[in-house]
């Protein structure tokens, strides 16, 4: 990793990028007409996610530290690991790297959102909605699974993987928290994950598109944020 904090944002830019790229684009590949994986399921997403955030981490971790989620950013300088000073640069280069692997994945699909009349299933490859609208309930939702994902990151550095295989368990991290606890809201546990691609929502002119729902979009923001900061808090009490 890289002590210039250039090379560190542009990592975390590419990182995000790749991240959303992959899984916004299995969303779109199971979700869309026409597409040749239509109908390919929950099992499906929840892996193809897992897989994007160990290629994410791949991708960029030669740069910086492949947080590439808020929420992780401000668990690991409440934790001490990383720099207060760095958490509001990482943040914007994270859902800028969103906004754009969102827009590749518009492109990528392009003839299909013609092809898809359902503006819900055309918002749900870009941001996530709870199955059962309970705001309060959606908030719980995603606190305890970033609570858990940044529980276990910081609990994975007390460890003695091998390098080399860390992104793979952060991987698993992920599609497990997706399996088990990502029904109810689709598993945000990202802010920028959820802000980026919902901007991007916002602004392309996507076929059949449909409101873009900002009246949820602060839960997956603040639960992540709180879920994040407190999973590090209970860390911190750990001798």
């Amino acid at each position: 990793m890289h002590d210039s904090l250039t090379l560190q944002l542009i990592g975390e830019f590419i990182g995000t990028m790749i991240l959303i790229l992959l899984g916004d684009g299995v969303v779109a590949a199971v979700s869309l007409n026409k597409s040749k994986a239509q109908g390919a399921g929950w099992v499906a997403i929840a892996l193809g996610w897992g897989l994007a955030v160990t290629l994410g981490v791949y991708c960029s971790a030669f740069l910086s530290p492949a947080h590439l989620n808020p929420a992780v950013t401000l668990g690991m300088a409440i934790a001490g690991v990383f720099n207060w000073s760095y958490v509001v640069p990482y943040i914007i280069a994270q859902t800028l790297g969103a906004i754009v692997g969102a827009t590749i994945v518009w492109i990528n699909y392009y003839p299909h959102w013609k092809e898809t009349d359902d503006s819900q299933a055309i918002l749900g490859v870009f941001a996530t909605e709870p199955a059962i609208r309970n705001y309060p309930m959606n908030f719980i939702s995603e606190f305890i699974g970033t609570f858990v994902l940044v529980f276990a990151l910081l609990a994975f550095t007390r460890g003695k993987f091998t390098q080399g295989l860390n992104p793979i368990v952060v991987g698993l991290l992920i599609t497990a928290i997706g399996f088990s606890l990502g029904g109810t809201t689709g598993y945000a546990i990202n802010p920028a994950r959820d802000l980026g691609p919902r901007i991007a929502h916002q602004i392309l002119p996507i076929a059949n598109k449909g409101d873009s729902d900002w009246a949820y979009s602060w839960v997956p923001i603040l639960g992540p944020l709180a879920g994040g900061a407190v999973g590090a808090w209970i860390y911190l009490l750990i001798p």
